[in-house]
């Protein structure tokens, strides 16, 4: 059903947004019903290789070895660079 699986772990909230972009992730989240909304950082490398060749994919993302499906709710990008900033999954 997936059409493209990426590795993610949860947050480190001992540092902001910035400083995780700067160490090579992505931050985003996970939500859906019936689950708490997850904090987590996908590889932005990695992230951007899959998004740019199926943008309205089903997402399978793999979190602490439990795979969830879910699509991309919300993309936030600096337009000036053309820089990923954060993610939101929804699950399907």
């Amino acid at each position: 059903m997936a059409n493209a699986t990426i590795k993610a772990t949860k947050r480190d909230t001992d540092k902001n947004p910035r400083q995780i972009r700067t160490a090579g992730f992505l931050p985003g989240s996970v939500y859906g019903k019936g689950m708490d909304a997850t904090s987590i950082q996908l590889n932005t490398h990695e992230f951007e290789m899959m998004y740019k060749n199926n943008k309205d994919a089903v997402w399978e993302v793999e979190l602490d070895n439990k795979k969830m499906n879910a699509k991309i709710q919300e993309l936030q990008v600096n337009y000036a660079t053309n820089e990923f900033l954060n993610v939101e999954f929804a699950l399907c």
